[in-house]
C-alpha cells in the first residue's frame, strides 16, 4: 500500500519551502500544496513504499500499511525516528503494543565522508573515470557488425 499523509497531522514541516518527505523521497513523489501547507503524494501508483518518508516526518503524518512479514492483518505500525536509532511501535488488532529500537547510522551524523574511508579519493577526479573506450585503454568498443 503507497504512502498517505494524514492532513491533520501534517504541518507542512513548518511551511519550509521543501518538506522533509519532499527531501527523502527517492521517487520525487511528495509534494507541498502551497494554498494548504500539506504535503501529498503525488501518483500512489509509484510509491516504492521504501518507508523513507515515513520515518522522517517530524509530525508522524506519514503512514504505510506494514508488510505482512513484519506486522500481522489489521495491525498498525508508526516509525519514531531519532539522529541514532528508530522505534517502530507496532499497535496488534487487540490493541497490544510492541516497541522494537535499532540503530539507523553505523556512524555518527555529519561525519560520513565521500570516498568511504578509502585511501587516494582523488582518483574519483580522475579523466580516466570520465570515458570510455579511452578509460579502458582500448581503441574503439567491440561492436557486433553481423559479418562474425
Amino acid at each position: 500500500m503507497p504512502s498517505y499523509v494524514n492532513p491533520d497531522k501534517c504541518d507542512g514541516c513548518k511551511a519550509l519551502d521543501r518538506t522533509a518527505c519532499q527531501y527523502i523521497c527517492p521517487n520525487d513523489l511528495m509534494v507541498l500544496n502551497k494554498s494548504t501547507m500539506k504535503a501529498y503524494n503525488q501518483d500512489v501508483s509509484m510509491c516504492w513504499e521504501c518507508y523513507s518518508c515515513v520515518k522522517i516526518c517530524p509530525t508522524q503524518a506519514i503512514e504505510i500499511r506494514g508488510y505482512a512479514d513484519f506486522v500481522p492483518m489489521g495491525a498498525a505500525v508508526t516509525p519514531l525516528r531519532s539522529t541514532d536509532s528508530i522505534m517502530w511501535t507496532v499497535k496488534f488488532r487487540n490493541g497490544t503494543l510492541k516497541r522494537f529500537k535499532f540503530p539507523i547510522r553505523s556512524t555518527a551524523e555529519g561525519t560520513a565522508v565521500p570516498s568511504g574511508g578509502f585511501e587516494g579519493d582523488s582518483d574519483l577526479d580522475s579523466p580516466v573515470l570520465y570515458t570510455e573506450p579511452a578509460s579502458l585503454g582500448t581503441k574503439e568498443i567491440f561492436t557486433f557488425n553481423g559479418n562474425a
